[in-house]
């Protein structure tokens, strides 16, 4: 015996924004309860892992139908019947009216008794009033792909501040200290060559005039 559920609601959010969330499979655990995961396994095959009427259950699941910013069905690959499609509707500039349609054979004692009291039933109610709190929280969207206003952070520890804009050399030859920032490390091998003990003449070191 198959059970039917259809359930509707409004959602303060274009047609887009509600389809695009919606075909995220792999959040439906955000909103719906019982769904534990779901993974996508190909372009139209879904795996889902959910708790029903108190049975925890896995299953497979293709993509039947997929309408851009109008609908998307999904049916279990084999077993039991287990199949759900919804509908987008544009209901005003920024609204959307999503209808949610459930098709499924209780398997199992647990299940007929869960089907009886209704328990699916309530379960989509519940699911689609948790989806309009999550996306209705999304909104206003940021839009993905889109360039920030805010600068870059700057991790100081890897990038440190550089108040000579570029003309230090921080990266080369640089042992942190004043003079290594204009003369070479051959001209500081030099020095050392000479000795401690070497004055050099007024004009300065060859490179340093």
């Amino acid at each position: 015996m198959t059970t039917k559920v259809n359930k509707t609601i409004m959602v303060n959010v274009p047609v887009s924004t509600a389809y695009r969330q919606w075909t995220r499979f792999e959040e439906f655990p955000h909103f719906m309860g019982g769904v534990e995961r779901v993974t996508r396994l190909s372009d139209d095959r879904l795996e889902w892992v959910a708790e029903i009427a108190g049975v925890h259950r896995r299953w497979e699941a293709r993509i039947v139908q997929q309408d851009l910013d109008r609908a998307v069905a999904w049916a279990a690959v084999e077993g039991a019947k287990n199949a759900g499609w919804v509908d987008f509707k544009e209901a005003g500039p920024s609204q959307t009216s999503l209808h949610l349609s459930l098709e499924y054979e209780p398997h199992g004692v647990l299940e007929f008794l869960g089907d009886k009291l209704h328990i699916v039933e309530r379960q989509a109610e519940s699911d689609l009033k948790k989806f309009k709190e999550y996306i209705e929280k999304q909104a206003p969207e940021t839009g993905e792909g889109m360039a920030s206003d805010s600068p870059p952070v700057v991790d100081p520890v890897t990038h440190p501040f550089d108040q000579t804009n570029g003309l230090a050399d921080l990266d080369g030859d640089s042992d942190e200290t004043a003079s290594s920032d204009t003369r070479s490390a051959a001209e500081r091998k030099e020095d050392e060559d000479r000795g401690p003990g070497f004055i050099p003449p007024m004009g300065g070191l060859p490179g340093q005039r």
